[in-house]
Order: C-alpha cells, then structure tokens, then sequence
C-alpha cells in the first residue's frame, strides 16, 4: 500500500469511512482510500475519448468541455494532464545520428529575404519596473547599414 499524494510506503489502517477502509501517511499525514469508487464507467470512457481526440489535434479543450462532454474545459484539462503523467517519453535509439525536420529545413534554406517580415530587425528591450518589461521591435531604414 503507497500514499496517493506522496507515493510514501509507511501508511497505516485509521478506521473506517462510509464502510472503506480509511489509511493515513506518516509522511505527510492525509487520510484517504485506497479505492474510493467514485470514478463512474462513464467518466473512464469520457476521458478515453477526450485524450484520443485530444491528441489527434482534432479538438481543444473548450470543444471537448462545451460541445462533447458538457462539462467544465478545466476538468477536461485535468483529465488530460492525467493521462499524460502516465505515458513514457519516446526513447531514441544510440544509433541514430542526424534527424532531418523536413519544414524547418525547408523554411530556413529557402526563405526568400525580400518578401514580408523577413528584413532585419531591431529589438529594444527595456525593464521599466520590476515585473515590467517592454519590447519594441523596429525595422532597418533604407539607408542605414547593416551587419
């Protein structure tokens, strides 16, 4: 038996709660359940669903919330946040050597610099207060020089 908040194996029985056996931590001292069943079937697949369309980048959480579930975009937010503290990160293999991301590559070799935004610019940065920033950014007149 582990402690739901702060994984600590030192946890003890304290009593009974609604016929379920209640344990409290040593460590940092929160009672709780080992299964309180309060989790519905319905919920489950809900949350299924949501991280299924979630990460197919087919909707956001205000859609999932509003539109799919009737709920709160918070919850549909948590419910997500779960699921990923579950999912491992992808190992890369010691083999590998160079990766090609083919649209960045294909956006920096073949910018073209006379088109749009893609002139030089000046940045100003000024601190005006603690916690205040300001960022003024400004581009190159025709006659000046650059390096």
């Amino acid at each position: 038996m582990y402690c739901r908040f702060c994984d600590s194996s030192s946890v003890y029985k304290n009593g009974f709660i609604k016929g379920k056996q209640r344990y409290k931590c040593k460590n940092c001292g929160k009672n709780f359940l080992e299964k309180d069943g309060r989790t519905k079937g319905s919920t489950i697949a809900k949350r299924a669903l949501a991280v299924v369309l979630y990460a197919m980048s087919k909707a956001t959480y205000n859609f999932l919330a509003k539109k799919v579930f009737n709920c709160s975009p918070t919850t549909v937010m948590n419910w997500i946040k779960q699921a990923s503290a579950d999912v491992k990160m992808p190992e890369i293999s010691d083999d590998i050597t160079e990766i090609e991301f083919d649209e960045m590559w294909h956006f920096i070799c073949k910018k073209k610099p006379k088109n749009g935004f893609s002139k030089p610019l000046i940045v100003v940065q000024e601190r005006l207060l603690p916690g205040l920033q300001a960022i003024v950014i400004l581009q190159h007149l025709k006659g000046s020089t650059t390096r």
